[in-house]
Parts: structure tokens; sequence; C-alpha cells
């Protein structure tokens, strides 16, 4: 399989990461796969006369009916240390060795009427080796981020490249895997850090903006306490 992009340190492959396994030769694996909420972006327009607004489905994240995806990726990945996003709504990666949390300062401000609104998700750690210091690094991570920015990046899931950076600090050496890319957050954190990466998207249009993000510098949106 030819890159779809490559430099120095980044190299991207467009394709599905269950087919195209060459992400499987690098040493740790951070990532933010689809893990199982369903995730859609929808919009509000006018109905039928009388029928008042109704609800479209502009965006949906593919293969985010259940966690099988993430669940097949990590079959595969084994026993090597792995940093994967996923939510509390889903049970947890096998082996979960420890539970991280992004604090999401800034986001969307959520229904205009509820009781509880979340503002965060779980990271899990797996697999050993991992970067120690004195202090350790706090297992609630928090970004302030204005997310109508982060929607401009062209994702509807983009991660903070500060965010992706202090994870992949943390962690063992060597090659840095994302079988799934998205906005390609991961790749330029890692190419920030010095580290070669290997990244796989599924959509084609993902790589493109991936491939922009990587030429060009790329947008990050929030600063990391």
């Amino acid at each position: 399989m030819n890159p779809y992009y490559q430099d120095e340190h980044v190299t991207l492959y467009h394709g599905d990461c269950l087919e195209e396994t060459v992400w499987l030769e690098a040493d740790v694996l951070v990532t933010d796969p689809p893990y199982g909420i369903a995730w859609e972006q929808r919009g509000t327009y006018r109905g039928i006369k009388g029928k008042g607004p109704e609800r479209r489905v502009r965006d949906v994240v593919k293969g985010d009916s259940d966690s099988a995806l993430r669940q097949a990726a990590l079959e595969r990945w084994g026993t090597k240390p792995a940093i994967v996003f996923g939510t509390w709504k889903v049970e947890r990666p096998a082996k979960t060795a420890r539970v991280l949390i992004w604090d999401k300062r800034g986001s969307f401000p959520g229904p205009l009427c509820s009781a509880f609104y979340t503002t965060h998700e779980e990271i899990y750690v797996l697999g050993s080796g991992y970067r120690e210091s004195s202090p350790p690094q706090r297992s609630v991570i928090t970004t302030t981020e204005l997310r109508s920015a982060a929607v401009s990046i062209g994702h509807p899931t983009p991660k903070p490249v500060q965010l992706m950076e202090v994870l992949v600090d943390r962690c063992p050496a060597g090659v840095v895997a994302d079988p799934f890319a998205g906005s390609g957050s991961t790749l330029v954190a890692a190419r920030n850090l010095g580290r070669k990466a290997i990244g796989v998207e599924l959509e084609e249009r993902y790589c493109e903006l991936i491939a922009s993000r990587l030429a060009q510098g790329c947008l990050d949106f929030g600063e990391v306490s």
C-alpha cells in the first residue's frame, strides 16, 4: 500500500485499519477510535407547515454504533502499550491499567434544560513502560478551548494537539500508531515531539485534512493545564 502522505516523521495511509495493518509494526498505540456512542452531528430546520422544527443528521462517525471496531483493533494490537479514548457509557477495554479524564473546559453549552451535562471523556491506558516523573502526570487533564474553532478544523470530533502531546510524551520510546487517525492530532503531536508515527484513516476527506495540517502546520485550539 502506498502512503497517502509521508514526511520524515509521519506516514499516513488511506484505508481500513483492519485490512491495512502496517500500523501494527509500531511500538505504542495512541488513538481515538469509534467506541460506541453513535455520534451524530445534527442540524435543525423548519419542517412542513404546522409540524414545527425538525432535526436532520448532518454528519456521523462511521463504525460508532458499537465498540466492535475498537475491540477488533485492540485484539490485533495485542499486549503492547496503548492509550485509547472512550466513555463510561461503554465497557472499558480489557486489561485497562489506568483511567485518565479529559476535562473539556469551554465545550459547547449543551442542552438548554437538563439536570446534568457531560463535559469530559475517559482515556484508557493499557500496557506498561510509560515515562515516569516526579511529580507524576495527574489523571485529570484539562484543556481550555473554543469548540467552534475545533469544529472549524473540518472534523466532527478533533482532539487538541496539546492534549495529545501530553499523552504521547508519556509513551514508551518507539513509533506511535494511530489506526483511526481522524483529524490527525495524534500524528501532529508525535511529529511535534520528534517521534515517528504511522496513521491509517478510513475516510479520504480526513486523509486530505491530515495531509494539509501536516504540510502547512496545524491549527490547535486549546491550552492544557
